[in-house]
């Protein structure tokens, strides 16, 4: 019996090592990884860059408190800024500190000019920020709060694509709107860039900030480094991890520098957040992300979608809808995906759950179309033996 606690429901499946789009077990079996820990290894396993990156800064430094600079955290905070919209960072260690420490900084903005009881956020019903408390109360789902009351004040809901509630919910007490630009949990549901780009002015009419939760779609995965540029709009604050550590914990939170201005020393703050050794592999993982790697993402995942579209025409009666952009694809069932996924697996492909009867599919961003195809035939055999 595991010593382990009960929370998660762990398959009877275990490896021992991986390589690339690949991960192998004890007894040599070979699985076809398209969950990648759920977007997080960005290049596949054991990417020879990432671990020079480790190998070299492990044998210098691992953790200094932040009370120091820290270089290398210097510099990844300045490639960043670089890069997008940002002006200002602060590193975390997850997705879900990075979403925390986002609720934090749109609500101590307001406090820092005078109006703390702007303190509100409106977030879509049932989307997912991550499993801390004040997470969970942003996601509005019943099931992941039921147990962890008392409900935590502050966030208000809206379904998605009911514009007319979210207007209605703005009011005086409204600090932000916080949404996924692509919903990963909910179902591979992809924001619209015109529903973007009318949020973001609506934010600019009524005064409160716009957060874009980039922590699943973004640094890379859509094709683009965010998401949010096929709508060219630029975001207050935005939320990233995992593709941005390609699989070692990292999390930030970017800004522009109206909100930093806010985050004065004692504010916030992480024991291991920007630590040498998590900030020297995300900068081999930016070293990485260039215009190659993007059109692979895209020319991939063109690939991929189209021939699933045509799964979804040959099996029309099991295969509802195809969705997601980049490689971050949704293949929603008509039925429960459960005993699909089970099948998927037990033909030496992985791929993961998301709400709607989704099968998550995650590749590396660097994918091979010959992996695509070993996929694509799984899939194909599946439909088959279900039809």
């Amino acid at each position: 019996m595991s010593a382990l606690a009960p929370n998660y429901k762990r398959k009877n499946l275990s490896f021992v090592r991986g390589k690339g789009s690949f991960l192998i077990t004890a007894s040599g079996k070979k699985y076809l990884d398209f969950v990648q820990g759920i977007a997080v290894n960005s290049f596949g396993h054991a990417n020879k860059k990432l671990i020079n990156a480790i190998n070299k800064q492990s044998k210098k430094l691992w953790h200094v408190s932040n009370a120091f600079k820290i270089p290398e955290g210097e510099k990844l905070a300045g490639r960043l800024v670089k890069k997008t919209f940002a002006e200002s960072v602060i590193f975390q260690n997850s997705g879900a500190e990075a979403t925390e420490a986002a609720i934090k900084v749109a609500r101590r903005y307001f406090y820092s000019i005078g109006k703390e009881n702007k303190n509100r956020i409106i977030c879509i019903k049932n989307s997912f920020h991550g499993r801390t408390i004040a997470a969970i109360h942003a996601s509005g789902s019943k099931k992941m709060t039921q147990g962890f009351g008392p409900k935590i004040p502050g966030f208000d809901h809206f379904d998605f694509g009911d514009h007319k509630k979210l207007k209605k919910l703005i009011n005086k007490n409204t600090a932000a709107i916080m949404i996924e630009t692509v919903m990963g949990e909910g179902g591979i549901k992809v924001i619209p860039s015109w529903c973007i780009k009318a949020i973001r002015k609506l934010c600019n009419q009524k005064g409160i900030l716009l957060i874009l939760d980039e922590v699943q779609c973004g640094i890379g995965r859509s094709g683009k480094f965010f998401a949010f540029e096929y709508a060219k709009v630029k975001p207050d604050i935005v939320p990233i991890a995992k593709g941005i550590g390609g699989g070692f914990p990292i999390g930030a939170v970017l800004m522009t520098k109206k909100v930093a201005k806010a985050m004065i020393p004692g504010t916030h703050g992480s024991t291991f957040g920007g630590n040498p050794l998590a900030m020297a592999v995300g900068n081999a993982v930016l070293d990485q992300i260039n215009n190659n790697l993007l059109n692979n993402v895209n020319k991939m995942s063109n690939y991929f979608i189209t021939n699933l579209e045509k799964l979804k025409k040959k099996y029309p009666k099991l295969i509802k809808e195809v969705r997601g952009v980049g490689l971050l694809i949704g293949l929603q069932l008509f039925d429960d995906q459960t005993f699909f996924i089970k099948k998927l697996m037990e033909n030496k492909l992985l791929t993961i759950r998301a709400a709607e009867n989704v099968v998550r599919i995650l590749p590396p961003l660097n994918v091979k179309k010959s992996e695509i195809d070993i996929a694509l035939k799984v899939i194909n055999k599946v439909c088959n033996e279900l039809n």
